[in-house]
């Protein structure tokens, strides 16, 4: 048969496990045929080549090689399959010689120049056509298997002779014929098992096998780790825990590069050799030390399953969209920095339409709504404050931001001037929207968070730093040592409730898993009139008719005490300058009374919106606080085309590549800044400037550092993104996360004592919301399994 037939006769026989056995039943019966009528052949050849003694010797001497070679000894018992193939392997290749021999011209001369007249006979045994057309037949009489079996062999071979005279049916030339045809039908029984033996079938089984049994990759090609690469992943892994005992994250990035000096010295030649220039920064020498051990874990064939604290049980994405919640720690009408830049993320958030979102925002009861909102303005209701939130955002934005607003019980606290979330926070977000989580303030509300683990809720949390929080606290009484034990607990919590962690600038706290990055916008409006403003000024308009302001919450926190103290030292300096000072706050009394005993020429005002028509004539913003993470007012004047006046402090710092903003290192420079700023005029803004600005480029930075961008695009395996990087998450065990998962443990034990909550200042029933929340909040009571939220 041709090379086709034996293929397709090949993958016939791979069908089933049935038809391969009847098949091997097929080639056994033909092997054991192949021995008796091998033997009777040879032993008739074996006579008749005795005769030819005389005329032809070289003949009997290849009769009497193949009877030894060919002829096995077999014993009367079956034969089992393994031996069989053994045999016809051996017999294959002498069937060949057989063939080449016989078939020599010289060979049939001499036989008939002995026994025949003279005429010349050739056996062409070349041109014999050694195949099998093997045809699979379906028997009417398949079992319930539907087995399939071979029903015949048929035979299409042909022996062609070229014969020069009459003796072309000359009996011995005649049985030799006979013999060979039945060698090779029973020789086609092992072409058969050969096709098989190398067809696609077996080749796809192979590779299946290598697929579920996997080797350890090049373990004879990875070096063992070394002493100092151990000391330095240990360094690195415990840095939760020398970091709760005060050892800086520099100290142990010092460390861990003293102790990868041979790995530095290489990546240095690498540099080198690639052309680059010769710096090493100690974040690619802890990717290359994560790449190294990760590599001798995987060429040891080991797999990490995860710690004893690991959570596997996250939300799965049912509707093929991403959600997004976003929990915060203030509400309007409050206007703090926590309620409106909040509302903002996710109105634009949601206006890309990539992902569903929901803004869980803090409901307070009546009384505490008398405290904290202005104006005396109160709600009812939780839909009657959504409904005032939604209005106020569409007035500024200008467009319908299609998302959710939830609320969780919260109580205000005099004390802190902040609102207290009470109870667990992470139930009030359904298990169907539990993917990813925004915590603005992280540090805020987990101080005393008593509930699940938000990053075994969800599956990436993410946290935005909004408040210097130490700042405030050194200044309280026994500030030196409360500040110390909230910057230990602000890095506790963080590092067990978070992911990622955003600061808005290097004035807060450095806290672990922290990137510094800007990523609040301003607000529409602004930046709608800093455009109504430069049209102005190209008409040749006066756009500026008032001199300098300051606006804020009148505490002395919020730069009253830095404002004073400079007006005060240099009181003769600027001689004529008057600031109108707008802010209403707990402060305002004790700030004025102070301003007018030094006789400062200062003009209070109450405090009003940013946005106020009354305020966009003035040409310069003075700001001198410096407790403040990234002033929200200064981006609005910014915004606004005016000069903003600040210090040179970190809090600053995204602030600095305007223009229109003057910086001042000192109280004599501040005098130089003022004086700059009343005797030119603001610089029209650029459209990189207006868009650096804007909550769009906000929105993109945040995406980015947040590592949210991987997140909602399922980016998950390293190998799309084109680099060396190995899947630590399933070699690598992280020390990391077991210490997250034991802080986060020990956190749920101490706050669920109410005595220690009392002790370190949590208000008093906040570990469970009360009975008006109940009431307001349409909620059953704590202790009783709320169908809704799954309690």
């Amino acid at each position: 048969m041709d090379k086709g037939s034996q293929t397709t006769a090949a993958a016939a026989v791979a069908t089933t496990t049935t038809s391969n056995s009847s098949a091997f039943s097929f080639i056994s019966k033909g092997w054991r045929e192949v021995r008796d009528s091998a033997d009777a052949d040879l032993q008739l050849m074996k006579d008749r080549a005795n005769t030819f003694k005389n005329l032809a010797a070289s003949f009997d001497r290849e009769i009497e090689n193949l009877i030894q070679s060919a002829t096995p000894t077999f014993s009367v018992p079956a034969i089992r399959q393994s031996s069989e193939i053994d045999f016809m392997k051996k017999l294959q290749p002498k069937i060949s010689e057989f063939r080449r021999v016989y078939s020599a011209p010289e060979i049939s001369r001499r036989v008939m120049e002995k026994w025949g007249p003279r005429a010349k006979l050739g056996i062409d045994l070349s041109r014999i056509r050694s195949a099998i057309v093997a045809e699979v037949d379906e028997t009417e009489e398949e079992d319930m298997y539907g087995i399939v079996e071979f029903n015949k062999f048929k035979k299409d071979r042909r022996a062609r002779f070229t014969e020069e005279g009459q003796f072309g049916d000359w009996e011995p030339i005649r049985a030799l014929k006979t013999r060979l045809r039945e060698f090779e039908k029973k020789n086609a029984s092992v072409e058969i098992f050969g096709g098989f033996k190398n067809s696609e079938f077996v080749e796809k089984v192979k590779s299946s096998l290598k697929a579920i049994i996997k080797e350890p990759q090049e373990s004879k090609d990875v070096p063992p780790l070394d002493v100092p690469e151990l000391l330095a992943y240990l360094v690195r892994q415990s840095g939760p825990f020398l970091d709760q005992l005060g050892v800086r994250r520099d100290l142990c990035d010092k460390i861990v590069e003293s102790l990868c000096s041979k790995r530095k010295n290489q990546l240095v030649l690498r540099s080198l050799a690639e052309g680059e220039p010769p710096t090493v920064d100690s974040d690619k020498i802890n990717d290359e030390l994560d790449l190294r051990i990760a590599s001798v874990l995987q060429s040891t064939g080991h797999c990490y399953e995860g710690g004893f604290w690991t959570d596997f049980v996250k939300h799965d994405v049912s509707d093929g969209k991403r959600h997004v919640a976003i929990v915060t720690t203030a509400s309007l009408p409050w206007m703090t920095g926590t309620a409106v830049n909040p509302l903002f993320r996710a109105a634009y958030l949601a206006k890309s339409a990539k992902q569903k979102v929901t803004l869980l925002v803090p409901w307070l009861c009546r009384s505490d709504q008398e405290l904290v909102y202005p104006n005396n303005l109160t709600f009812s209701s939780p839909e009657e404050q959504e409904n005032y939130i939604r209005n106020w955002l569409e007035e500024r934005t200008g467009f319908k931001a299609d998302f959710n607003i939830s609320f969780y019980p919260g109580k205000f606290s005099k004390e802190r001037r902040s609102i207290i979330p009470a109870g667990d926070t992470s139930q009030f977000i359904p298990s169907k929207d539990t993917d990813i989580c925004i915590l603005e303030e992280p540090e805020h509300l987990n101080w005393y968070h008593h509930g699940k683990r938000w990053t075994d809720k969800f599956n990436h949390v993410v946290g935005i730093v909004h408040t210097n929080y130490l700042e405030y606290i050194k200044r309280e009484k026994n500030g030196a040592l409360q500040a110390f034990l909230v910057k230990h607990i602000n890095n506790w919590v963080t590092r067990a409730y978070c992911h990622k962690v955003l600061r808005l600038s290097g004035a807060t706290q450095d806290l672990p898993k922290s990137v510094i990055c800007n990523v609040h916008g301003v607000n529409p409006k602004f930046l709608k009139i800093g455009e109504k403003v430069a049209e102005e000024r190209e008409l040749g308009q006066q756009a500026f008719s008032k001199g300098a302001y300051f606006l804020g919450k009148m505490v002395w926190a919020k730069g009253y005490k830095e404002l004073i103290d400079l007006l005060a030292k240099h009181k003769n300096d600027l001689d004529g300058f008057k600031l109108d000072v707008y802010g209403n706050g707990e402060d305002a009394h004790e700030v004025q009374s102070t301003a007018k005993r030094l006789n400062l020429n200062l003009n209070f005002l109450k405090g009003r919106d940013h946005a106020d028509d009354s305020l966009h004539g003035y040409k310069i913003f003075i700001n001198p606080s410096v407790s403040d993470v990234l002033c929200t007012a200064t981006a609005e004047a910014l915004a606004m085309g005016k000069f903003v006046v600040c210090a040179d402090h970190p809090s600053n710092e995204f602030f600095r590549s305007f223009p229109n903003c003057l910086t001042y290192k000192s109280s004599e420079d501040f005098v130089a800044k003022v004086k700059e700023a009343l005797a030119n005029e603001p610089q029209p803004l650029t459209p990189e400037q207006i868009y650096n600005l804007s909550w769009e480029a906000a929105t993109q930075r945040f995406v980015e550092y947040s590592e949210l961008d991987r997140v909602l695009n399922n980016e998950h395996n390293p190998a799309k993104a084109g680099s060396k990087i190995i899947a630590k998450s399933s070699t690598l065990p992280n020390l990391s996360e077991m210490v997250d998962g034991g802080l986060a443990f020990a956190h749920y034990c101490l706050t669920g004592n109410e005595l220690l909550r009392l002790c370190t200042g949590a208000i008093p029933g906040t570990r469970d919301y009360d009975k008006q929340h109940c009431k307001d909040l349409h909620l059953l009571p704590p202790q009783v399994e709320n169908p809704i939220y799954g309690w």
